[in-house]
């Protein structure tokens, strides 16, 4: 599935910032991504994340609501803490962050769109890079949007996706 259609897209700031980094991958074996390693220091964390083996996908929320001037849960790395940040959002629609539940813990991402049965989810750490994966909509666990200061973009909304795409069960 061809997403080329997100860099057009002059808002929300999340997203904007997010598609920067599509493309970003971990390193296998001893060595780690510097990029990766970075967020952690940018963001304090670098005691505790010191290897990109380590699930990235709250890390990477986390440095692009940095990047857009937005607040970070106080547990960035778990990715179900995502759960309590901005506002509820009972129907997921564009940059809106999505939390999923998973065998062992949880995923993150950003809504960039939906087919009939799967979310298409812009996040890191889905094998293993930054990259829009489908994550089936019955493991939606809270979806949350922006808790906007002056107004919400225009383009926030539902997008509607065809049936394509890599399909994802239990990102790591």
């Amino acid at each position: 599935m061809n997403y080329d259609w997100l860099y057009n897209e002059g808002a929300p700031r999340l997203l904007v910032q997010a598609i920067k980094h599509i493309g970003v991958k971990e390193v296998e074996g001893k060595k780690h991504n510097p990029i990766i390693l970075n967020w952690a220091r940018e963001l304090c964390l670098d005691k505790v994340y010191n290897a990109d083996e380590i699930p990235w996908c709250g890390l990477y929320i986390a440095y692009i609501c940095k990047m857009a001037g937005l607040d970070v849960v106080s547990k960035p790395l778990w990715a179900l803490s995502w759960a309590t940040w901005g506002n509820e959002a009972t129907e997921p629609m564009l940059g809106d962050i999505l939390t999923f539940k998973r065998d062992g813990g949880g995923h993150v991402g950003i809504y960039v769109g939906e087919d009939k049965t799967h979310y298409h989810v812009l996040g890191g750490n889905q094998g293993n890079s930054v990259s829009v994966s489908r994550i089936a909509k019955n493991r939606l666990f809270k979806a949350r949007r922006t808790a906007w200061k002056i107004a919400q973009p225009a383009n926030v909304r539902k997008v509607h996706l065809e049936a394509k795409g890599v399909i994802t069960t239990n990102e790591k």
